[in-house]
Order: C-alpha cells, then sequence, then structure tokens
C-alpha cells in the first residue's frame, strides 16, 4: 500500500495542512510553511528530527521547536497521526490515507503500510465471538526479514 502519496497530492495535502494550522490560531509564517511543505512532499513515517532536517533544507532558520509546535497543532486538528512505534521516536503521517496497518522492520526501522482483508475480517469476528465490534484498532508488526 506505499502508493498512498498517489491518493493525495503534495500540493493538496499542503493546502489542508495549512487551513489546520490556521483554523488553529497559528501565523502562518515561512518557517512553519517550510514545515508544511517538507510535511506534504513525504511519502514515509518521519519522525520530528527527520522532518527537521528536510526542513533545513527548504529554510534553514526553522528550528526544531518550530516543528514540534506545528507538528502538535497539526496533530490537535486530525490532519496528522502521531505514530509511536514500541522503542522509536514518534512518526508522523497524514490523516487523509484510507485504513491500513504497520509493519515496523526492527533491523532496518522502516515502517511498511499494509491493507490485509483477512486481518480486518478475523478481528471482527474474534470481537464479536466475544460479543464486541470493532469500533477502532491499530496493528503494528514488528519483524526481522527471513533469508530465503
Amino acid at each position: 500500500m506505499n502508493d498512498k502519496a498517489d491518493l493525495v497530492s503534495p500540493k493538496s495535502r499542503y493546502e489542508d495542512l495549512k487551513k489546520a494550522l490556521k483554523s488553529s490560531g497559528l501565523k502562518l509564517t515561512k518557517q512553519r510553511k517550510a514545515v508544511l511543505n517538507a510535511l506534504a512532499g513525504s511519502d514515509d513515517h518521519p519522525d520530528a528530527n527527520q522532518l527537521h532536517r528536510r526542513t533545513q533544507t527548504i529554510d534553514k532558520s526553522v528550528s526544531l521547536a518550530t516543528v514540534y509546535r506545528t507538528m502538535t497543532e497539526l496533530e490537535n486538528n486530525g490532519v496528522i497521526h502521531r505514530l509511536s512505534f514500541q522503542g522509536e521516536p514518534a512518526r508522523f503521517e497524514a490523516a487523509d490515507t484510507p485504513h491500513h496497518d504497520h509493519i515496523i522492520d526492527i533491523d532496518s526501522g522502516d515502517v511498511i503500510e499494509f491493507q490485509s482483508e483477512k486481518i480486518e475480517r478475523l478481528q471482527a469476528e474474534i470481537a464479536r465471538e466475544l460479543g464486541y465490534e470493532v469500533v477502532h484498532h491499530r496493528l503494528e508488526l514488528y519483524c526481522s526479514k527471513t533469508v530465503k
């Protein structure tokens, strides 16, 4: 499912991020615009330090504090999700993507998105058997590549 970048263009995502930031009452400074541009162009799950490095290529004056503040406001407005993978710094992804789960490669740190109807059906079946309905879930698989 790594084609999520094809679903929403970076320009459209930038506009959505910009609207969310404005609605939070923050001024749209050139530093924050740089953060939004770096985030909108990301097709992975960057952490704040990675995002800061990417932002620095756009505008050297952007501080790490600006990245954190901007990401917090975007998260508060529901346009990004903060992902906390075991033993890793928080990472971020756009909230405008279809439901998916994650495999975390414990050797490389890569995060791979995937969808499985089989897993979705099994989770719903287990919940139903126990008298529940799945309202929300998050599945993370921590994996190491096997040698074949």
